[in-house]
């Protein structure tokens, strides 16, 4: 450990230039200075040191975005199973939409848009919770505006960089919630086929 140099008080935990003069860094955990140093820099202003190997990756917001196409899924299969029904207009049988767009219908258009806005607020206070942790330009959580595919993906490729063998787990986790929303998705689509086919008797 390397006493903390007079006059120079880093903001918080994170890599900061070695007091030696060496060009490297050496982790700052608030108290006293590491001996574990950084790699050197590879390009003037694109530089992200490691971080702590002690330093959390994962917080409950990171796996709330990943669960969140799960969630739309199941209240879909859950709360939407229209009975059809048909009625006559002008002398021409139809389906009636309003056996089909029902108030379970609007629930889930509402759970869809709620999950979208969590994510984005979600992805915002995960990026500010990584760049208190001492991760530099976290990927933006403006990016899950976009998609949040997009900003588990970015995320976990820059903390992969300043914590080497950490962070992709996110993107597995959320690879395992797209298949299981595929399946529930096709199994719903499939039972909802089957009923309109019974209605025309087909």
């Amino acid at each position: 450990m390397t006493e903390r140099p007079t006059g120079q008080v880093p903001p918080g935990p994170g890599w900061y230039p070695d007091p030696a003069g060496s060009g490297r860094s050496l982790w700052w955990n608030g108290t006293t200075w590491s001996g574990y140093l950084a790699q050197t820099a590879v390009a003037p202003g694109r530089w992200r040191p490691l971080i702590s190997p002690q330093t959390p990756v994962y917080n409950a917001l990171v796996w709330l975005i990943v669960a969140a196409p799960l969630v739309v899924v199941l209240s879909q299969a859950a709360l939407w199973n229209p009975v059809p029904r048909l009625v006559y207009v002008r002398g021409v049988r139809t389906i009636d939409p309003f056996s089909v767009i029902t108030p379970g219908y609007f629930v889930v258009v509402a759970v869809g848009f709620l999950a979208y806005a969590g994510t984005i607020v979600a992805a915002y206070f995960d990026w500010k919770k990584l760049d208190r942790a001492g991760v530099v330009r976290p990927f933006h959580w403006a990016w899950t505006f976009l998609s949040l595919g997009v900003y588990v993906i970015g995320r976990s490729v820059v903390v992969r960089k300043v914590a080497p063998g950490r962070g992709l787990d996110p993107v597995w986790a959320l690879i395992g919630v797209f298949v299981v929303s595929l399946v529930i998705s096709i199994a719903h689509a499939s039972s909802m086929t089957q009923t309109f086919s019974g209605l025309y008797g087909y």
